[in-house]
């Protein structure tokens, strides 16, 4: 069950037009989209017909390249401005003396002001631009947050849950890390669940980063431990973080991590290498053979372990994959914040920074809300078990994902306007002294 809630606006009242927009439930859509979405789709598509008209007479690879890049934004364009030419001339048969071509036209109306409202959509996220990282595969990591004990076992949930939906959706993954407390006896619950400390989930098919970067951020649990003896309601949460992961062997372009110029590149004389002896199960391996490796990389203080592997080679292969993903956050993460203030004055702060609240999981009340798309799934144990209830929610947050690098790219244009304006004026101001 699926409950669509209000959704707080991204941007201020001035932009009330794109507001009510990108955040009107689809059966309200109309085709009015804002008219500067309009116009940058109708300028994008006219460069897009001038240059599909360059490769008949001379081919060129760039040239054809960012036609290709262009080519959504036509497409839904022209589906668009068809669908809403056919609801003008619905609506002027409504007027027809003909009772049957007046009843044929409104039930016409009805299935194409749908197919308009999912159009709109569709045309916005065209125009979104493509986060840098959009296409690559991603690392999932899981960490306790507050809540003690009980955070533990429910970062093994969210693991567990999330294997389930790879599973289930195909997607090709592997653990390269996962982290249990030491401790002794049997820390774990009726359900399975372990104390789980770390776990890091590689996803390795194309595109995985776009599909899970809305996982990113505090996911709260609220129900009664299995170790609660007077039934009170406990609230811990769990920290998830989604990390670009580079492909094995580079995909030979600016981000390959032996580029100097790529976020992924890293100075290996900027990194202090350790090894150690494995800690934890395993066996005869643990505490015999320094296997483990520690990465310190000095600049950013991002520190690396890992021991999952009796392989100190592998160790140290999936200690890098880790630690050039968390750099290249880091270097992606201040860049953003430098650009958001160039933008503070037109839009308001629409994400949620990893420390914040994004998501629900009340066991009591079998429901999972998730605080930025505005949604209710009521059917818990289907949603931790990577179910269909799962796949609402992720389609929901990618929706708003989209509204809010909708909002940011209007608010962008608008203050490059305004600064524009402002030094168009101060020109025209010198050159009236001037003159004087």
């Amino acid at each position: 069950m699926l409950r669509q809630a209000p959704i707080a606006p991204l941007v201020h009242a001035p932009r009330a037009q794109l507001t009510r927009f990108l955040f009107a439930p689809a059966a309200d859509t109309t085709a009015h989209l804002p008219p500067a979405l309009l116009q940058r789709a109708r300028a994008l598509t006219t460069e897009h017909d001038a240059l599909a008209r360059s490769l008949e007479s001379d081919f060129d690879s760039k040239t054809a390249r960012r036609m290709g890049e262009l080519s959504s934004v036509a497409t839904a364009l022209r589906e668009w401005e068809r669908a809403t030419s056919s609801i003008a001339e619905l609506n002027g048969l409504l007027g027809s003396k003909d009772k049957e071509l007046r009843d044929m036209a409104a039930e016409e109306l009805e299935s194409t002001n749908g197919q308009l409202s999912a159009l709109s959509r569709k045309l916005s996220a065209s125009l979104t631009p493509k986060d840098p990282y959009a296409h690559m595969p991603c690392l999932l990591e899981i960490r306790p947050g507050p809540g003690g004990l009980e955070g533990r076992f429910f970062a093994d949930t969210l693991f567990r849950m999330y294997k389930l939906y790879l599973s289930r959706r195909g997607y090709r993954s592997q653990v390269i890390k996962y982290d249990t407390v030491e401790a002794a006896g049997d820390l774990s619950t009726a359900a399975g669940e372990s104390a789980l400390q770390e776990a890091v989930i590689e996803i390795q098919d194309p595109g995985a980063y776009d599909l899970f970067r809305g996982e990113a951020g505090m996911h709260r649990v609220q129900r009664i431990p299995a170790t609660e003896k007077n039934g009170r309601v406990h609230t811990s949460a769990v920290a998830v973080w989604v990390l670009p992961s580079f492909p094995e062997g580079g995909d030979g372009d600016a981000k390959d991590f032996n580029n100097p110029e790529s976020d992924f590149y890293i100075d290996p004389s900027e990194v202090k290498i350790e090894t150690m002896r494995a800690r934890g199960a395993g066996g005869q391996h643990v505490n015999k053979t320094e296997s483990a490796i520690r990465m310190t990389h000095a600049p950013t203080g991002t520190v690396v372990s890992m021991q999952d592997s009796r392989s100190q080679s592998r160790n140290r292969e999936d200690a890098w994959k880790l630690m050039r993903s968390r750099v290249a956050l880091i270097r992606r993460e201040a860049r953003e914040e430098a650009a958001a203030q160039l933008r503070d004055n037109v839009l308001s702060r629409h994400r949620i920074s990893r420390s914040d609240k994004i998501r629900t999981y009340n066991y009591n009340q079998d429901r999972v809300t998730d605080h930025r798309a505005g949604i209710d799934v009521y059917n818990l144990v289907d949603v931790i078990d990577g179910g269909e209830s799962f796949d609402k929610i992720v389609d929901a947050v990618k929706d708003w994902l989209v509204s809010g690098d909708i909002a940011a790219m209007m608010a962008e244009q608008e203050a490059a306007a305004a600064a524009a304006a402002v030094a168009a004026a101060a020109a025209a101001s010198v050159t009236k002294k001037a003159e004087k």
